[in-house]
Formats: C-alpha cells, structure tokens, sequence
C-alpha cells in the first residue's frame, strides 16, 4: 500500500517542480529583460535543481558570457566564512568568544572592553568602513590600516549597541591568522574550501590571475563602468571571498552536516544577538556571520547573507526547514537580495509580480503631502512637492495617483491604499514582487 501510494505522489511531485521550474525560468527571463540582471542563479528544494541557470557577460568588452562555472566576488558574504573559521579555532580551543581585543592588538584603545564575540555580532562599536583610508591603494598594508583605525572613535560603548561593522570583520581575520599561525587564505582553504569540497573557492589578492573569475562593473545611468581597483590585503575577512553557486550550494550541505563544526557550534553561530536591540535599525537578528531572518510574516526560517559593494551584489539564502537554498551572484549591480527574496516567494506559493518597465506620470504636487508618514518601518517624507522613502538619496516617483516607484531600486513600488474618506491607511510594498502590507502609524 505504502509503494502505491509513493507511485501515486510521484507525478504530483513532478508536476510541481516542473510548474517551480518554470515560473521561476520566467521570473529570471524577466529580471535579465527587464532589470538586466547579470550573473548566475541556482535554486534548490529537497537536493533537487529547481533553477541553474547564467545571464549577461562575464566580461563585457570581450564579449565573454556568465556560465554555471563563473567564479564571483562574494563580497560580504565572505563574513559568513570568517565566522566559521573563528568558530573552528573555538573548538581547537585556540581562541574563546571571551578574548579580548587587546590580546591581539595591543594598546588597541578599549580593547579590554571589546570581545570577539562583540565582533561577530556588530556589538563593538567600531565604524562601518575605513573610510579616509584608500582602499585603492597598493602602498597601504595591513599594520598601517590597523594603526590608522585605531584612532577612530568607537560609535557607542562596547557591548552597549549594535552597528555593522566591516572594520570588526578585518580585524576578526587578523584574530584568525594570529591564533592559527597561518595566512587567513590558507587556512580557510584547509579548513573550509578543500573539507566542503569547493573546489572553485578561494580568497582574492592583488596579484593572482583567476580563471573564469568575473569582472565587475557598475551601472552610471543606462551605462556600465569599471569598478575601481580594490587593495585585496584590506578587504579581507569582511570581503574577498570569490565563488560559484554550486560551491556556495556545496558549503551549505557541509553546513548542516558535521564537516565543519559541531551542532553545538552552529546552534552558538545561529542565535539570535542583537535582538535585544530594537531601536539600532536592523531589520533582522545577527547571528555569528549570517543573519536570521524570518520570512515573509514568520513563516519561514531563514539563514542568510548578502553581499553589495561597487557593482559586486551577492546573495545566500538557506531555508533549513524547508530545505531549500537559493544563491544569486551578479557582477553588475543587479539587486540579488531582491531577487531571491522573489524565488523563495514563487517556491512557498505567494503570488509574485514579474518585473515590468516603470514610467513616470506627472501628477498634482499638491496632492503628495497626504502620503507622507510612517509605515511599519518604513518612513516616506514629503519635502518641497516631493516624496522621498527614509532619505533624501531615495526619491519615489508617480506611476499613478497612488502608485510610485524608487528611483534607484528597481524593484521596489509603493502603492497607497485610502479609505473613502480619503485617509491614506495603509501601503502595499512590493520587493522582488512580494507585496507586503504596511499599516500606517497614527
């Protein structure tokens, strides 16, 4: 009775992965379409290929094409391997999450107050980004960075706050190379690429040709540039990972199985830090590395991390639960976050809105004050007959009388909701063709 009834569910499986496969075939066609994605994709449910597929060029000037093979610069997903090698030296008992930073670098200011596990979670307090110091610069090593953001000041107390920091992650690879007695490329390469088997995976230098690695290029206006010269002894531990969408998908099955740490170690790296820390802008929970993110009204579990930076735009989603891992590599600037976020709402049946070309109407600018106030987390400011979302760097244009768009992100609409009275109560954000209710806050 049991094999019957296997038999009988077969075809309905077949019919549904096939129905998966083509939406999603025709979700992608639209964002190359449309938004001009370029890069690679791969979805997978139950160890099966849902999607795999390559658009645009690997090198533009030659006219050299994306494939499955294309390696892409990860950006800061790269944060997620940092994590689980230092998790890794945890359990060879070579660091503790209780260090301190000072042990590393010493007469590092406050280092007695900041501890690695602070740097994972974005709880030390130091700035984003380097800032002042030029990234592009080959003469820059690493001691003269680490000197330089030594006198920066710290955002807030340690431990008292929670803001991203790529300078924690630099740091945190010069924590593993000390502990470890080794380059952080080689050690990674020992302990994590050659033990998950990824075999297309290494970590960028300055110097090293890479074959079939993509170039990157960044849009300015309908046209697509260089990006600058990247310092690769810099952009390490928060960036410079490269890879391909099977060796990201081979990484996640190694994930879950024991290969690269205990149970124990990954329950430690998915907790849920900083969500005692409401008010500090995350929208998601950081964990040690990845970010643990509930999808689409709680629904589903997610494990993810994405990556941006000068036309580098990365994303890896892992849906333990349902076993399910999308990853999108683009190497011109297309918006891969948005776009998995799309493919994850085709593959849990939410209806998802194909990309579509955006045209501005002229509306009365009179009318656009009413639409001004906040939505859950989301604030649209109306400033000299304009409307803007959070910042002024974000303005949204009239599509229809209560329908805009962001002039800078493809895939995000707006779209007003008013009572009969006329009293604006609600929005409907779409993102990667999800559409989301936002109540309106009195």
């Amino acid at each position: 009775m049991k094999i019957i009834t296997l038999i009988l569910l077969l075809p309905i499986v077949s019919w549904c992965q096939k129905n998966n496969f083509q939406e999603i075939e025709k979700y992608m066609d639209a964002q190359n379409q449309v938004n001009k994605f370029g890069g690679t994709v791969i979805v997978m449910k139950n160890d099966t290929v849902i999607l795999k597929k390559a658009y645009g060029y690997a090198d533009l000037e030659w006219n050299v094409k994306n494939t499955f093979d294309t390696k892409f610069v990860l950006a800061s997903i790269s944060k997620h391997f940092t994590a689980i090698a230092i998790m890794q030296l945890v359990e060879k008992k070579q660091l503790s999450f209780n260090d301190k930073l000072n042990k590393f670098f010493p007469n590092y200011p406050q280092g007695e107050k900041v501890t690695i596990h602070m740097l994972l979670t974005h709880t030390a307090g130091l700035p984003l980004d380097f800032e002042d110091l030029y990234l592009d610069s080959t003469i820059i090593t690493k001691d003269s960075a680490i000197a330089n953001i030594k006198n920066k000041p710290y955002l807030f107390n340690p431990g008292t706050n929670c803001k991203y920091s790529n300078i924690g992650y630099f740091l945190l690879s010069q924590i593993i190379e000390k502990a470890s007695g080794q380059t952080y490329e080689v050690f990674l390469k020992q302990n994590i690429f050659d033990k998950a088997k990824m075999k297309d995976t290494g970590v960028c230098n300055n110097d090293s040709i890479i074959a079939k690695k993509a170039k990157i290029y960044y849009r300015n206006g309908n046209n697509y540039v260089h990006n600058p010269y990247i310092n690769w002894n810099l952009n390490t531990g928060l960036d410079g990972i490269y890879s391909t969408i099977d060796d990201l998908y081979k990484l996640d099955r190694a994930f879950y199985g024991e290969t690269l740490l205990s149970n124990l170690s990954k329950s430690i790296m998915t907790t849920q830090y900083n969500k005692i820390y409401p008010d500090n802008g995350f929208i998601d929970s950081y964990g040690y590395g990845i970010f643990i993110n509930p999808y689409y009204n709680h629904n589903h579990y997610l494990l993810t991390h994405s990556g941006g930076f000068i036309g580098t735009m990365t994303t890896y989603d892992s849906y333990p639960k349902d076993n399910i891992f999308i990853a999108v590599l683009s190497n011109n600037e297309s918006e891969s976050h948005m776009i998995s976020y799309g493919l994850a709402g085709i593959l849990f049946g939410i209806p998802v809105e194909l990309p579509y070309l955006h045209k501005e109407i002229f509306i009365n600018k009179n009318t656009l004050s009413k639409f001004a106030g906040k939505y859950g987390n989301l604030e649209v400011i109306n400033k000299d007959n304009k409307l803007y979302l959070n910042t002024e760097d974000n303005e949204l244009l009239a599509e229809s009388s209560t329908k805009f768009f962001s002039n800078n992100k493809n895939d995000r609409t707006f779209e007003f909701i008013i009572d009969k009275k006329g009293i604006v109560k609600s929005m409907i954000l779409t993102k990667g063709g999800v559409k989301e209710i936002k109540i309106r806050k009195t």
